[in-house]
């Protein structure tokens, strides 16, 4: 009853170091490219009339941010770790709705011919603007902070779904569209068995670009949107109180955050699309 136990601890523990061994090869270029950047980066800093604090000064300047990420002072006194917290919840709201419309709008352009050559301008347009520009438009029509908040990040993300799901509705070959036809089936069938499989790759493809472009947004809206709680807003504070590594700390957040988000979605992708279609 008690060698039972030890004997899976142990198999599991000789399972685990396999995979790390396994994987160990791949760790090692970026952990150098990594130790390299940051001793370049320590260097420079150290060159007369530089301002730029150091990867040892940061460390030394938010030891306390990097200990408790979870404090709560109330306000926007907040731990790094409600900061983003907020920020990924706008992100989840303004995305969701940009994937939802994105992609159903986007099947209607790629099957129809006319609603696509009549949108397109406008499409084009808006899509070229960047979220910068759409802040003091939001703020103006809606009044609000945070409204305007998931605005931009709804109207930065859309494009890419949109016009990347018209793209792979148009791609559908030409021989699927004649089955259907002999098959006879309906639209329902149509639309699961052919018309979403053979698209899902570009739909995948246009997600990914637009988790990457909804995150870019929010840390933009946030640094522009003054008494909302959100990594964007920190960086601002952070700024006005000339705190310069307390911001390099928030971007390396943000950059964890967002690498996470683009695997998350690409294990995502590998879990739904079959192996040829990835």
């Amino acid at each position: 009853m008690v060698t039972l136990p030890r004997r899976n601890n142990a198999t599991a523990q000789n399972v685990w170091l396999s995979r790390l061994q396994k994987q160990f090869p791949d760790l090692i270029p970026p952990a150098i490219a990594i130790g390299a950047f940051l001793v370049v980066w320590q260097l420079f800093t150290w060159i007369p009339g530089a301002t730029l604090p150091g990867p040892i000064q940061v460390i030394q300047d938010t030891w306390i941010l990097i200990l408790y990420p979870f404090y709560d002072k109330g306000g926007i006194d907040k731990g790094l770790f409600w900061q983003v917290l907020a920020s990924l919840q706008r992100v989840a709201i303004g995305y969701s709705l940009a994937a939802i419309i994105g992609i159903t709008l986007g099947i209607a352009l790629g099957m129809s011919q006319s609603l696509s050559k009549a949108l397109d301008p406008m499409i084009q347009l808006f899509r070229t603007v960047p979220p910068l520009a759409w802040v003091p438009i939001s703020l103006a029509a809606l009044r609000q902070n945070e409204p305007a908040a998931l605005f931009v990040i709804f109207i930065t993300a859309i494009w890419p779904i949109l016009i990347n799901t018209a793209v792979g509705v148009k791609q559908i070959p030409q021989d699927y569209n004649n089955v259907a036809k002999v098959l006879q089936l309906s639209r329902k069938e149509y639309f699961i068995n052919i018309l979403i499989p053979a698209a899902l790759p570009y739909i995948f493809t246009g997600l990914r670009i637009a988790i990457g472009l909804a995150w870019l947004a929010i840390i933009a809206a946030e640094i522009i949107m003054s008494g909302i709680v959100g990594i964007g807003f920190f960086i601002w504070d952070a700024y006005q109180n000339n705190n310069v590594s307390e911001i390099i700390l928030a971007l390396v957040y943000i950059g964890v955050i967002g690498l996470i988000l683009d695997k998350c979605m690409l294990w995502l992708q590998s879990r739904i699309l079959p192996e040829e279609q990835r």
